[in-house]
């Protein structure tokens, strides 16, 4: 695998994994006000490929945040106990909005220079051909 593959295999790799961190933060968000929500979080591991010698990127398996829920104070809600609380969701928009900027600048990042690296390979086999 010459070093071109290698490169675009390590982006490919990044910019799935910054997608897959997006969709469970806009997950994240649009259920910030559901009753009992627990925010969902994805790390990132790395995986080295003996065959191909390149290191990729891979998300870990979903896990649930563990933090208490925001107890919320509304007596009318259907799913409030007798002193009128109820479980809202552990998600902090700001947080989950920060994630969000941060992941698209990452893939951003990531598509920049696998649009680069192939475009840089395109050109050596132009040169190469002539």
């Amino acid at each position: 695998m010459n070093d071109f593959a290698k490169a675009l295999t390590v982006t490919s790799s990044g910019l799935k994994a910054q997608a897959t961190r997006l969709r469970h933060l806009a997950e994240n968000i649009s259920n910030a006000d559901t009753p009992g929500y627990r925010r969902k979080l994805v790390s990132f591991e790395t995986s080295f490929n003996a065959g191909s010698g390149v290191s990729e990127v891979e998300t870990s398996r979903v896990r649930l945040d563990r933090t208490e829920l925001e107890r919320v104070y509304d007596p009318s809600h259907p799913m409030s106990d007798d002193s009128g609380y109820f479980d809202g969701s552990n998600v902090n928009l700001m947080i989950e909005l920060g994630d969000a900027r941060e992941a698209q600048r990452s893939y951003e990042a990531n598509l920049k220079v696998f649009e680069q690296t192939r475009k840089m390979s395109s050109s050596l086999m132009d040169l190469l051909r002539k």
